[in-house]
């Protein structure tokens, strides 16, 4: 049985069914999408499952079909072949590069939405006599196929922060170890196995790339992969072009040389992908490498990595059979095992614990000096590395360390909130950060602190509002007055601290209000005139979500802001450009005599240049404003 189509035999439409049936299955095989785009990922393959009634109902026709029908077969395998396309990008490309280029990542998805739209369209279902279940259910897949259209995207926000920090050339923090800890957990590129599948994607869109086009971004892209290998460990000593980079890599020649090997699967750590020299078994039954499952238990983790499973014990069993036939399958291929020296590094953390345990007890001393060296030493192992952050959070430094927020010694206060930043980096330290009431008291020393102490407390909450919960508390507590004045009368690390908090807490409703009622708005603008600071981009970002309030739009909207903005859509930089638009199409949105200002002031032409040359971002607020003033017909 097989679909016929006028003066062709069922071949043709036989092949194109299964063609689209094939590209269905594929797509949803895929397993591994980035994080940066699982959500849509699998909100796609979703809607692209629901064509299989239709297809499968049409494998099984046996009648002429209208050629525009056939046609719409033929667009629609189109729009099938650039949704896997993308899927497939998704799912086996470089994560940095699809965080990097979020923006325009979407736009495609956008764009196989239109086609799928399109193709839909354009089938004649009674013709084909498709049943009227699956009419409707194509329908059902249409209507959440303009949905996703018109759906406002929701951005990972600490992501985004920490990627424009990282990526600036002049802030001093672009090389900060904590924020390419985080970034990197947010990528999922902290373990080995991870960094060498982003270094294969890395390596293999440079080819593509080729050295001509997207120069600055692919060197972005291969610094930042860099700067994570540093971070987990590796020595790459080697600063040479990027194609040398990729391939100088020693930890690349190492997981060549294991994969040349064929090292049987089950003497690799899940974690980490590499071959155990200490191998255990957890309350579950699997077996993992102690250092990394240890590292796994430290984070406060209680299931298994692999199953999902909730421990029922965290004790660690000696896999000595495997670890045996390890052994024997390294002696027979002449194959080294590394050296990781774990009993010296239990011993080390054992004696870490110790340590941390009488500066614990220490900063409850009456004796001010034995406080003060005590919580400044807390500060100092806090910054190392995640696991210090662990375990001082388990030896109970935090009740401590909130206490003395109140000491009257100026110094104190500021290596205590200094301490409590570095421990709120780790996710779950941010809740037992706030459980025990610190809030209050980092206002406070944001209010009354030395220069320092205020500025890492505004460091502090802008870390702990990545809790949602967080960011209601803050607001409510009064958090945000003393933010604005930082912003205000601040040195420029403490204004860029104070921006990155109040960007953060701004994504809240109510604080959105509480902040142009503290008078965010003035000092946002001196920022916009005070180039030399190095913070339109932030002053920008945080005027766009200001202009989305009614009051907000009272203070943004003043001809000399137009004036300021259009300015920066003429001659700003890429960044500058992209965030005048988003902030320009906010106002121009809910008031059409903005636009015209704009367009007094000679946007027009510049938005039409921007359309097509600016980032990704920029060229979709572009496209947006431009549409939204041909609206305005009494404008042009």
């Amino acid at each position: 049985m097989g679909i016929l189509r006028n003066n062709e035999s069922s071949d043709d439409g036989n092949d194109v069914v299964a063609e689209m049936m094939e590209m269905i299955e594929t797509v949803g095989s895929y397993t591994n999408f980035r994080r940066t785009q699982r959500k849509e990922c699998l909100k796609l393959v979703r809607r692209l499952k629901l064509l299989i009634p239709l297809l499968e109902e049409t494998k099984e026709m046996n009648q002429v079909i209208p050629t525009r029908a056939f046609q719409s077969f033929l667009h629609l395998k189109k729009a099938l072949l650039s949704a896997k396309k993308l899927l497939k990008q998704c799912n086996f490309g470089s994560k940095i590069f699809l965080a990097l280029e979020g923006d325009a990542v979407m736009c495609r998805f956008h764009s196989v939405y239109d086609k799928l739209n399109e193709a839909l369209d354009g089938l004649m279902y009674e013709g084909l006599g498709i049943t009227e279940e699956v009419h409707e259910q194509i329908e059902l897949l249409q209507r959440q196929l303009q949905g996703a259209k018109r759906r406002t995207d929701t951005l990972d926000i600490e992501l985004a922060m920490d990627m424009m920090i990282i990526f600036s050339k002049d802030d001093e923090r672009n090389a900060d170890i904590a924020i390419l800890e985080r970034l990197a957990k947010k990528l999922e590129l902290s373990s080995v196995g991870d960094l060498e599948i982003e270094t294969v994607a890395v390596k293999k869109l440079v080819k593509e790339r080729g050295t001509t086009k997207h120069v600055e971004s692919t060197e972005q892209i291969v610094d930042l992969l860099k700067k994570f290998k540093k971070v987990a460990g590796f020595d790459e000593n080697n600063n040479g072009n990027i194609n040398k980079v990729l391939e100088d890599s020693p930890s690349l020649r190492c997981f060549d040389r294991c994969l040349s090997l064929l090292v049987p699967h089950e003497f690799l750590c899940p974690i980490s992908l590499e071959i155990m020299t200490d191998p255990v078994i957890i309350a579950t039954g699997q077996t993992y490498e102690r250092e990394n499952i240890q590292k796994w238990l430290n984070s406060n983790h209680r299931t298994c990595p692999k199953t999902g499973e909730t421990l029922s014990h965290l004790a660690l069993a000696p896999n000595f059979a495997l670890r045996n036939l390890i052994i024997q399958w390294c002696e027979k291929n002449n194959f080294e095992l590394p050296k990781k020296e774990s009993y010296m590094m239990s011993e080390d953390q054992n004696a870490f614990i110790d340590e941390v345990s009488l500066l614990v007890q220490d900063m409850s001393s009456s004796q001010l000096s034995t406080q003060s060296q005590a919580v400044e030493k807390i500060r100092m192992l806090s910054k190392e590395n995640p696991e210090n952050r662990i375990l001082i959070a388990n030896c109970g430094a935090i009740p401590p360390l909130v206490k003395l927020l109140h000491s009257a010694n100026q110094k104190v206060k500021e290596h205590s909130v200094t301490a409590l930043l570095n421990l709120s980096l780790d996710e779950a330290n941010k809740r037992l950060i706030a459980r025990e009431g610190a809030i209050p008291a980092v206002i406070e020393v944001l209010q009354n602190g030395t220069d320092e102490a205020r500025e890492n407390s505004a460091a502090t909450l802008f870390s702990l509002s990545m809790l949602n919960e967080n960011k209601v508390m803050i607001g409510c507590l009064k958090g945000i007055p003393p933010l604005v004045k930082l912003l205000r009368n601040g040195s420029i690390r403490g204004k860029k601290d104070a921006a990155t908090a109040l960007f953060n807490l701004s994504l809240n409703q109510s604080n959105k209000t509480r902040a142009i009622k503290a008078g965010i708005i003035e000092p946002l603008l001196h920022l916009l005139k005070e180039k030399s600071l190095g913070m339109v981009d932030e002053a920008l970002s945080i005027l766009s979500l200001l202009a989305k309030q009614p009051e907000g739009q009272t203070g943004i909207g003043q001809l000399s802001v137009i004036e300021t903005l259009v300015g920066f859509v003429k001659d700003g930089t890429p960044k500058n450009k992209e965030c005048a638009t988003a902030v320009l199409l906010e106002l121009g949105l809910n008031n059409s005599s903005l636009i015209l200002a704009a367009l007094q002031y000679g946007v027009y032409d510049h938005l039409v240049e921007l359309s097509k040359t600016g980032t990704s971002r920029a060229q979709r607020k572009a496209n947006a404003l431009l549409q939204q003033m041909s609206k305005c017909e009494h404008i042009l």
